[in-house]
This record gives C-alpha cells, sequence and structure tokens, in this order.
C-alpha cells in the first residue's frame, strides 16, 4: 500500500484479487453513500436500485470530480476521490515507465480518444480565439478526423509522401501552409503516432520544433502507442527539441480495458489543469477503476512483460507474414518506421479481379479473423463533406491494394499462427475464383467476337 498511497506508484509486482478487492472495498465504504445511518436529502445521493449494478462498480457511485472540474475532490465521495487520484497517479507512472520520461501531469477522462481530443481543442480555443484551422497530416481514420470538425475547427489535411513503400510527414507542406494562413489563424498541430502501415508515426521532432517556432500549440494523437517505445520515444524527443502540449492515448488498446476511457497526458502541468477543468460536469469512474484494477493486478514489471511480449511478436508476424507473402507471389512492404502494424500487398488480386480484394476482407471476417484491414485502390468516402479520394490507405493513389495486420498488446503466438492459416486459404480460395472469373468472362468475351464475325 506504501507505494502505490504514498509514492503514488505503480508496484512493482502485481496484487492477487482478494487484496485488491479489499483495497477497493476499503476505498467504498470512505463514501457517504455507504455510510450506516447515512441521510440523503439531495439530487444525488449514490443511490442505487440494483444490487448487481452497485456490486458491479464496488460501490463507487459517486464518479469522480466536482460540476466544475473533474479532478477536483468530491467531499462525500471521499474514496473514490482517492481512487481517481490514485489511478491519475499509477498511469502517470506508467507513461513514464513506457518512455516518456519528462511527462508531468495526466488524467483520465472517461471519453475514448476522439473525443479526447476534441476536450483538448477546445481548451486551445480560449488561448487562441483567432484561429479557426488545424494543421493536420493526414491520417485515414474517422474519429480523429471528426475530432476537429466537433470541436467547431476547420481541418487543413496535409498530404503524406511516399517514401520507397512508406507515407511519411510532408513536412516542407505543413510549414508553407503555416506560412500561407498565418500562425495566428492556426488553432494547433495535430499529429499521430500509432496508425495503419504503410503510413508511419509522423515526424514529430520536425513538427514539434515548427510548433515551436511559429508558437502553436501541437497535439499528439497517440491513440494505440503507449504499448510501442518507438512512438513514446518520439514524443519523448519532439518535447525536448520543440514543442508539444498534450498527448492523448486510449486505455482500452494500450491496458486491454473496456472501451470507454483516455489519458490526456502533457509537460507543462497548468495546461493540462486547463483540459481537465474544461470537462463539463462529474464523470464516470469505471474508466479509473477498469485501469487501476488492472495495473494493480499487474505491477509494473508484469506490464513490462506485455511490452516486451508484444515487441517479440512483431518480429514474429512480421518474419512469417513475409513467409506467406512470398508464396502467393506478393511482398511485404517495407515500412521499418511503423513499430506496431504491417502491410502485405494483394497486387495479384487486385490485377486479376476488381471484387476480389473486398471480397478477402469479407471472408477473413467470416472465418473468425478481426481486425485485419483489406484495403482496395482508389476507394472515395466523404466524412462531414470532405472528400478524401484513396481513403483507408491515407493517400490519393497508393501504388497497390494490401491487407494489415498488427501486433497489439496481448498478442499470442496462437492468434499468429491461426491468423496466417486462415489468410493463406482464403488467398487461395480468392485466386482459384478470380482465375474462373477470368476465364469465363474471357469466353464470353470469345463468343461475342465470334457472333459479330458470322453477323
Amino acid at each position: 500500500l506504501y507505494i502505490i498511497v504514498i509514492k503514488g506508484k505503480c508496484p512493482e509486482d502485481g496484487w492477487d484479487e482478494s487484496t485488491i478487492e479489499l483495497f477497493l472495498h476499503e476505498l467504498a465504504i470512505m463514501d457517504s453513500n455507504n455510510f450506516l445511518g447515512n441521510c440523503g436529502v439531495g439530487e444525488r445521493e449514490g443511490r442505487v436500485a440494483s444490487g448487481l449494478v452497485a456490486r458491479r462498480h464496488y460501490r463507487l457511485i459517486h464518479g469522480i470530480g466536482r460540476s466544475g472540474d473533474i479532478s477536483a475532490v468530491q467531499p462525500k465521495a471521499a474514496g473514490s476521490s482517492l481512487l481517481n487520484k490514485l489511478t491519475n497517479s499509477v498511469v502517470l507512472d506508467i507513461i513514464k515507465l513506457a518512455g516518456v520520461r519528462t511527462v508531468t501531469n495526466c488524467f483520465v477522462v472517461p471519453m475514448a480518444t476522439g473525443m479526447s481530443l476534441t476536450l483538448c481543442f477546445l481548451t486551445l480555443r480560449h488561448k487562441r480565439p483567432k484561429a479557426k484551422y488545424i494543421i493536420w497530416p493526414r491520417i485515414d481514420q474517422k474519429s480523429c478526423f471528426k475530432s476537429m470538425i466537433t470541436a467547431g475547427f476547420e481541418p487543413v489535411v496535409i498530404e503524406n509522401v511516399l517514401e520507397g513503400d512508406e507515407l511519411r510527414t510532408d513536412i516542407e507542406a505543413v510549414e508553407a501552409k503555416i506560412q500561407a494562413l498565418g500562425a495566428e489563424n492556426i488553432l494547433c498541430v495535430h499529429s499521430t503516432t500509432s496508425c495503419f502501415a504503410p503510413r508511419v508515426p509522423d515526424r514529430l521532432e520536425e513538427l514539434a520544433v515548427i510548433s515551436a517556432n511559429y508558437d502553436i500549440p501541437h497535439i499528439v494523437n497517440n491513440a494505440y502507442g503507449v504499448q510501442s517505445s518507438k512512438c513514446m520515444h518520439l514524443i519523448q524527443q519532439g518535447a525536448r527539441v520543440g514543442r508539444i502540449d498534450a498527448f492523448v492515448q486510449s486505455l482500452d488498446k494500450n491496458f486491454m480495458v473496456p472501451v470507454g476511457g483516455a489519458i490526456i497526458a502533457g509537460f507543462n502541468e497548468s495546461f493540462i489543469q486547463e483540459i481537465s477543468k474544461m470537462y463539463p460536469g462529474r464523470a464516470s469512474a469505471s474508466p479509473s477503476l477498469d485501469v487501476l484494477i488492472t495495473l494493480l493486478s499487474l505491477g509494473a514489471s508484469g506490464y513490462k512483460q506485455l511490452l516486451k511480449e508484444r515487441k517479440e511478436m512483431f518480429s514474429y508476424l512480421s518474419s512469417e507474414l513475409k513467409k506467406l507473402a512470398d508464396i502467393h507471389n506478393e511482398r511485404l512492404l517495407d515500412t521499418p518506421h511503423n513499430p506496431i502494424s504491417l502491410a502485405m500487398s494483394l497486387k495479384n488480386l487486385d490485377e486479376n479481379n476488381d471484387a476480389a480484394v473486398t471480397q478477402l476482407g469479407s471472408m477473413l471476417f467470416t472465418r473468425q479473423v478481426s481486425g485485419a484491414r483489406v484495403v482496395p485502390c482508389g476507394s472515395v468516402q466523404t466524412v462531414n463533406n470532405y472528400t478524401f479520394k484513396g481513403f483507408m490507405s491515407h493517400t490519393n493513389d497508393y501504388p497497390c491494394a494490401y491487407l494489415n495486420a498488427a501486433s497489439a498488446i496481448g498478442i499470442k503466438k496462437q492468434d499468429v499462427d491461426v491468423f496466417l492459416k486462415r489468410l493463406d486459404k482464403c488467398l487461395k480460395t480468392s485466386r482459384k475464383e478470380a482465375k474462373k472469373e477470368k476465364s469465363v468472362n474471357e469466353i464470353g468475351n470469345s463468343d461475342t467476337g465470334t457472333e459479330h464475325l458470322e453477323e
């Protein structure tokens, strides 16, 4: 208890379940709704109709924060308030352990990454009242794009540049756009670390230097980057050489808890406090409770072991996917700057049959392969009145169709082996069907030609 309560750090070794439950019950009895003889006459007294619901939340019913500040202490909910403080402290310790050593403050917010980014942008609105634009190196993921629209700003899409197989940040285009629009009219630069290959993490150091030079805030979407030492190193280096105001990461993707929470972190303690005060009203304690239970059960050593295993599985997935690609006359795209996601070309499949690529995605899904993305060439999608050509590929015209697979935290060797086995079968089936359809079309064209000659 000394390590977590006094030091505010994650214990090195994980606790057993009974110890964690005892600790949570001790926190819960500090909340007024659990006092014997409590007399509540307000509109929010922690009353719960269902015993099942009460037990699910360990009777920590009051949530976190007060109406004006999500991080504030609630006097009649001392246990829930302590839970909130401890969770934020333990999570800060883990972010440092994962590689961002100079981070000064963070808080868990009961919203997923997109809405948490929106909260950051809305906080910056008060600091930069003239600003209406957000500089955004393109990444084809809807929630981070909508986060800017929802906050009432105009995204300025910076197209990526193709370097080999990789899609990288066009630093010259970012700076040129800042100069064209005027720094005072730009709310922030909105960059990304974790992403689907062949896009790779943004050039954070260069973007951070530009942000510092032009005195423009810099918000980083680090959605599932905590699990990657490379992504965390980029954030640490960006803050060292330039400017990063806040970085946002998902709880479910990095800590294997249910969807619904994120961590907003940064290097300026007062700015992170400003963001927490921007959150209107109290908040659910569920995401904080979930991540605290998880980190107490893992301990720092357990979480470090998961990070190590993820990295090992990335190497294994990479080598095995390359072998499979070679067998099918495809290739593993060369994306050394992406530490989590891989991409395998589907060029031959695409050339044989336009529909074969999307059909492969359906085949994998029906065979219970989740998370693999099949990206065809040239798909067009409109998001909030913005039209993206080549949507999902992060660029207008990527040279080939491809399939994504990722080595994320918690992945096991069995997951990789089963995926590769099913992918192999699906590719064989797709090629057979594509050849069959092609031969039928050729016969049809030949018959049509004969009819014309006879006429």
